[in-house]
């Protein structure tokens, strides 16, 4: 009975985001149009950003293989950041052909496959800058479209995700459900490596 729990559990964790992606939407080149106000355009911006959403993933997965004061920690630094970082990408311009989303991938894909322990303030100092980043690339490309309203709702739609998958991974008990998780963490950092290898061979 416990197995099949644990089954479910790991199932609704990863059919969740692809299940999102199914959902029909207008086909627009940068930003997600949703017809209902900034907000929402830019819960839709991040939710349909695999480069954005999958490195959010990445981080709650890795805050709950290290319990639940790291959980804690990430569920309030990761979201604060990421509005920090969108509020300095709508006031000044960064070269945005620089593609820094693959490293996100590699090094947190990386430490969920490792199951590697950090110590605590290097673990909050690799939420920030991850948070940092993302935020503000996104701020950039939000600064003509949903602006502040739109980083509101990514920040709201962050703490609701991260605080829902790391917890569900640390109620994790069965090795198998773990190692699921690792598993996981294996493949974020092999689309990593494509992505780097897509930016070398001249596709970014």
């Amino acid at each position: 009975m416990k197995r099949s729990s644990d089954a479910k559990t790991i199932l609704s964790i990863f059919a969740a985001p692809f299940a999102l992606l199914l959902v029909p939407c207008d086909a627009t080149a940068h930003l997600v149009t949703t017809g209902m106000g900034p907000v929402y355009d830019g819960i839709g911006h991040l939710l349909l950003t695999p480069e954005d959403l999958i490195p959010a993933i990445a981080i709650a997965l890795y805050a709950g293989l290290r319990g639940k004061d790291q959980g804690r920690m990430v569920l309030f630094f990761f979201p604060l950041a990421w509005l920090t970082g969108g509020l300095a990408g709508i006031t000044i311009s960064v070269d945005q052909t620089l593609q820094l989303p693959f490293i996100s991938f590699l090094l947190l894909g990386a430490l969920i496959a490792a199951d590697l322990s950090l110590p605590s303030s290097l673990i909050t100092i690799l939420v920030i800058v991850v948070g940092l980043t993302h935020g503000l690339y996104n701020g950039m490309a939000m600064v003509n479209g949903p602006g502040i309203p739109g980083l509101l709702g990514i920040m709201t739609t962050l703490f609701i995700l991260i605080s829902i998958t790391s917890a569900v991974v640390v109620s994790l008990r069965a090795a198998w459900a773990l190692m699921a998780v690792r598993v996981s963490g294996s493949w974020i950092a092999a689309v990593g490596l494509l992505m780097l290898g897509w930016i070398f061979k001249g596709g970014g």
